[in-house]
């Protein structure tokens, strides 16, 4: 099982795949770092050599991932919540950022339901 960016590669996927398992990398990144580092596209994650090993993580860490990235997004939320903007109210109040309605969905966000009393007349 390789290892990339101290995250464990899956040996049974194709290596496109497989280095979507890095946070920060997804489809369109992993094929470019794969076409930089000479890698075919469709060959499994454990049938790599260890020299395309080496060159695929030379350009993975060109790119911002990981704990790079997270520590990055945490405190671009941590400023918006400081400057008291739209969104960092949001993230305050554990509400949809991005505009979603409120009134019959964004369970996730919002937790489960709270139940009022005397609510349904």
């Amino acid at each position: 099982m390789a290892r990339i960016k101290g995250v464990n590669i899956p040996d049974n996927k194709r290596i496109e795949i497989a280095l979507t398992y890095v946070y920060g990398i997804g489809r369109s990144l992993s094929n470019k770092i794969l076409a930089d580092a000479n890698v075919d596209i469709n060959k499994k994650a454990g049938d790599l050599t260890s020299e395309e090993l080496v060159r695929i993580r030379d350009e993975v860490n060109k790119y911002a991932t990981e704990g790079d990235l997270r520590r990055e997004v945490n405190s671009n939320i941590k400023m918006k919540m400081e400057i008291n903007c739209y969104q960092g109210l949001r993230h305050k109040r554990g509400l949809p950022v991005r505009g979603q309605s409120t009134r019959r969905n964004a369970r996730t966000r919002k937790g489960k339901p709270k139940t009022i009393a005397n609510k349904k007349k």
